[in-house]
């Protein structure tokens, strides 16, 4: 299975949530914070199905961090492999991805899912359709990690992130100092950065 039989991807954010509840949603994977409650924007939502997980938006350790493991990526994969069975009996289906800013957890989320779906892709054709879907996308490097070693990528989905993060840096220099500031300064020691002309 292809995504080109995926019509509709979305990745957002908590503050977006409510922006699509009337977009027939039919599949919602929700990544949040440890202990925090279920969104109420769902409750407008029509019926869907949901896969909730809780893990920190994280690559170090730290006090209360719980970090990305590689059985939330496993249970990532399982949701995209029951999104693709209903898709191919419904022939039809609305992907939602969020966590808290809809720039990190859910886009490695969607990577993880876009490889799965259509595994013959290359990971710069991956990351272009990541970035078609979410510009701002910055995906957690521990998750992706992950998704490299579960999905058989060896290595070149991490190096294709790598590429990804010197493009958004080339675009948005100031990128360094935040993620810096979030505990995310070996992200932007990775970065690639494009060759100029």
């Amino acid at each position: 299975m292809t995504t080109k039989l995926l019509p509709d991807l979305t990745i957002c954010g908590l503050d977006e949530l409510g922006d699509h509840s009337a977009r027939a949603v039919t599949h919602v994977l929700s990544i949040l914070d440890p202990n925090w409650p279920e969104p109420e924007a769902f409750f407008a939502y029509d019926p869907h199905h949901r896969t909730e997980m809780h893990f920190t938006d994280a690559i170090e350790p730290g006090p209360a961090i719980v970090l990305p493991q590689a059985h939330h990526v496993e249970e990532i994969l399982a949701f995209g492999a029951n999104f693709q069975r209903d898709l191919a009996a419904r022939g039809e289906g609305h992907l939602l991805i969020h966590c808290h800013a809809g720039i990190s957890r859910s886009t490695a989320a969607m990577t993880t899912l876009l490889v799965q779906a259509d595994p013959e892709a290359t990971e710069e054709r991956i990351f272009e359709r990541l970035v078609a879907i979410r510009p701002k996308a910055w995906p957690n490097s521990r998750m992706i990690g992950f998704a490299d070693d579960l999905l058989g990528r060896g290595g070149r989905l991490t190096e294709a992130l790598r590429r990804h993060y010197g493009r958004r840096l080339a675009l948005r220099p100031e990128l360094a100092d935040v993620m810096a500031g979030l505990n995310r300064a070996r992200e932007v020691e990775m970065a690639v950065m494009p060759e100029t002309p």
